[in-house]
This record gives structure tokens, sequence and C-alpha cells, in this order.
């Protein structure tokens, strides 16, 4: 486990940002995010995502954990900036899930899709191909999807098997990925989106409340 790091003590001088400074610790600043940037890839690299904690990687970093939050909120959001994830779940997916299963899966298809149509995909698809290339990667980018998307999503579905359900929603979703942006197959790649969720939805819907037999 990822340890290191403790809370701060009474007396301690704050900086200007109202974060604790102790003596030897970079002070707030564009220098001190990207340390903790740095830290934090090496620790997900070395301990994977449940192995890594935010005073551990504050530590290596050599500044205060609450300069982490201060910079990205949550754990989740430090992922989301050192990994390059395109979509930080933990601010879309209760949005999302809140008017529940019906729709559901139009819902998730229509959301991810303008997330890789949108922008730049090149951190995206460099995070797909190095799940697919290097097992360190892969089991990254799997303890995160796993706890902070599939594990949403399973404890908004009241079917039976709703684990099961949820990596079925993830394996598709992977899958059309992989088919339109990495391996690029035609007619898939180039398709309108439109098209690609009213073809794709209705297999994530029977996935989320369907049967499965």
């Amino acid at each position: 486990m990822h340890g290191g790091g403790t809370g701060p003590r009474r007396g301690d001088p704050a900086t200007a940002d109202g974060l604790v400074a102790r003596t030897g610790r970079r002070p707030a600043g564009s220098s001190s995010r990207e340390a903790i940037l740095s830290a934090a890839r090496q620790a997900l690299g070395r301990y994977g995502y449940d192995g890594t904690t935010v005073r551990g990687i504050a530590a290596d970093a050599g500044v205060d954990p609450a300069l982490v939050h201060h910079f990205f909120g949550t754990k989740q959001g430090l992922f989301v900036a050192a990994m390059d994830f395109p979509v930080d779940p933990s601010t879309v997916l209760p949005a999302l899930l809140a008017p529940g299963v019906e729709g559901l899966g139009e819902r998730l298809v229509r959301f991810f899709l303008s997330v890789w149509e949108a922008g730049d995909r090149s951190p995206f698809l460099a995070l797909i191909r190095g799940a697919v290339s290097h097992e360190e990667s892969a089991a990254l980018l799997r303890e995160f999807v796993t706890r902070e998307v599939l594990g949403r999503v399973a404890a908004a579905v009241n079917e039976s098997q709703p684990q099961l359900r949820a990596t079925l929603v993830g394996s598709q979703l992977v899958g059309l990925a992989m088919a339109r942006y990495v391996i690029k197959l035609e007619p898939l790649a180039s398709a309108d989106p439109e098209t690609v969720v009213a073809a794709v939805a209705p297999t994530v819907q029977r996935y989320l409340a369907g049967s499965l037999a």
C-alpha cells in the first residue's frame, strides 16, 4: 500500500492559498502541480490505482496533501489528470444514472461517443493502446474503470447479476472504442455518431435490464 505524509500540524504557517507550507515542502505553484502529476504517474505504475494514496503521492512530491486536493480535488481527479483519462466519472456519471435504468443504454453510448468525438483524442487513444500492449497499463486502467465506472453502473442496476451486467456494458463500450478509433474498422469508423448510437444502445440497454439468457 502506498503510504506517507501526515496531516497539518497546529502552528504551521499558511501560504497565500491558505494551504499549509512545511519546511522543505514545495510552495503552491505550477512546479508543484507538475511534481504531483509526476509522483502520481510513478505511484500508479508501481502500486496500481487501489494501492495509491493521496498522502503517499504528496510525500513523494514534497508537498502537503492539502495541495493535492487543491489542484485535483479527489484521487479520481488526480488519476484523470495524470493518465489523461477523457472524463472524471465521479462528476459525469451521477447525472447519467440519476434518471434510472430506463434509457440508460442510450445515454451512456451517446455520452461516451460525444467525449471520444470531441477535441484531441490522442491521450485517450494512447491510454487504450497502452492497455492492449502493456499488462501494467491494462491493470491500472482495469482497476480505475472497475471501481469508478462499472461500480457506479452496477449500483444503479436493479436486476440480477448487476456486476456481470456492468462489465458487459464495459465490454461493449471498450470494444466500440477499439473498433472505431484504434483499429478503425469500416464502415463503423466513419459512421455517423447517431447511427452508432441507434445500433449499439439497444444492446447496452439489454445488458442493463434485459434477459442475459
